[in-house]
């Protein structure tokens, strides 16, 4: 990793493992966005499953609602070494992929769909806890920002590359693409955290016979998680309808479907960074709240502009924007709600952040049947406009404790 970017302030295992890291989580990330924006031709006779977009919502929907597992996730991280954790993660996340490629009918899919959210979620929350583990707080926002990136780099690389996979075969494929991915990037990641004894040594000091200290979220720590809700809520209205518009109004295929995921995919990339570079200067919470905010005016003119592709296109990049420099700039708090566990505070987060896009697949895909994207742009208003009064309502009452 450049200097310029990681300097010599932060550890060298830090600037060592943050490539590996990144990449990880990238292909593990493609693999969990990828049917989102596929819902249509998942849906689709042709090597799909024969039923209407609602179907395939519904599959998604109960695989989100598992999120409410996170925290439970967040308590084994902080009682195993972080290279378990995120071994158990991607081996899970594989697992699950094939299990989704290889699926008979709707019900299959949805348990292989729920496989890869809550392994992934493993991934996730172990190398969170990684990373509280070796960049103290004030410093975090880099790193997460970094990492972060896996998110947008894995729409506009690998679902993107998935995308022609399925223009050249099927989904199917380009799902078993996608595990391959994933098993490359884990071998490589592993070789890196096998010989890093920190967070084996911090297990055994806080995890032992003595009390953990500080080890409950506050009253006033519970309006992250509620902002995080409305957060993944409000952008999952957007990428489970996306597809569906594009290819019910506009005749896009799988082909158009990756091109547009990488420019979505880019616009995120460009906010991940700006967040790296500017979350810890401006302030977490005020950096939330500025997303949040961009998100409403964005989805309301998409409600309004919906019957033209483009502009409806650009609302959407808008909203995406937003939401991602407000969810990367949040991350950070969550790995600080619980100092001493930070894999239970990052886990409650998560969890309320999937249990959001849970219900909100099953809403926006209803909602799109019903009235179109406009339907799903109202939605993901209301769901904006939580995450923005909770995040405000948080900062109100005080910054998290520090350490």
């Amino acid at each position: 990793m450049p200097r310029r970017i990681i300097d010599e302030s932060y550890a060298p295992i830090v600037r060592e493992s943050i490539a590996p890291l990144t990449t990880s989580r990238l292909t593990a990330n493609a693999a969990y966005r990828f049917a989102p924006p596929f819902i249509a031709i998942i849906a689709a006779g042709t090597a799909g499953f024969d039923v209407s977009v609602v179907d395939v919502g519904i599959a998604i929907s109960v695989s989100e609602l598992t999120g409410f597992l996170a925290p439970a996730l967040g308590w084994f991280v902080d009682r195993v070494s972080r290279r378990v954790a995120m071994a158990l993660g991607l081996l899970g996340c594989i697992a699950g992929i094939f299990v989704v490629a290889a699926s008979p009918n709707v019900a299959v899919f949805a348990v292989g769909l729920t496989m890869i959210n809550l392994l992934k979620s493993l991934y996730d929350l172990g190398m969170a806890a990684w990373i509280a583990d070796h960049v103290e707080y004030e410093k975090r926002g880099r790193i997460v920002g970094i990492t972060e990136t896996s998110w947008a780099l894995g729409l506009l690389l690998g679902v993107s590359a998935m995308g022609i996979v399925t223009a050249l075969s099927s989904w199917r494929w380009g799902y078993v693409a996608g595990a391959i991915a994933v098993a490359v990037t884990g071998i490589w990641l592993d070789s890196r955290l096998r010989h890093d004894t920190v967070a084996t040594v911090r297990r055994r000091r806080t995890s032992g016979d003595a009390p953990v200290h500080d080890s409950t979220m506050r009253g006033r720590s519970w309006f992250v998680p509620l902002s995080m809700f409305g957060l993944m809520g409000a952008s999952q209205c957007m990428f489970v309808t996306f597809g569906a518009w594009l290819a019910d109004d506009f005749g896009v295929g799988a082909f158009g479907l990756a091109a547009i995921g990488f420019v979505l995919g880019a616009v995120e990339l460009a906010s991940s960074l700006t967040s790296a570079r500017k979350t810890d200067a401006w302030g977490k919470e005020r950096s939330v709240l500025m997303g949040s905010v961009l998100m409403v005016p964005t989805a309301l003119a998409l409600a309004f502009i919906s019957d033209f592709m483009y502009p409806g296109l650009l609302a959407i990049a808008l909203l995406i924007l937003g939401f991602e420099f407000a969810v990367v700039s949040m991350l950070p708090l969550a790995t600080h709600l619980v100092p001493s566990a930070p894999g239970k505070g990052f886990g409650i987060v998560i969890g309320a952040g999937t249990f959001g896009r849970g219900v909100m697949s099953l809403v926006a895909t209803a909602a799109y049947e019903y009235s179109g994207i406009a339907g799903a742009a109202i939605a993901s208003i209301a769901c904006s406009v939580l995450a923005g009064a909770a995040i405000a309502a948080f900062a109100r009452t005080g910054a998290p404790r520090r350490t």
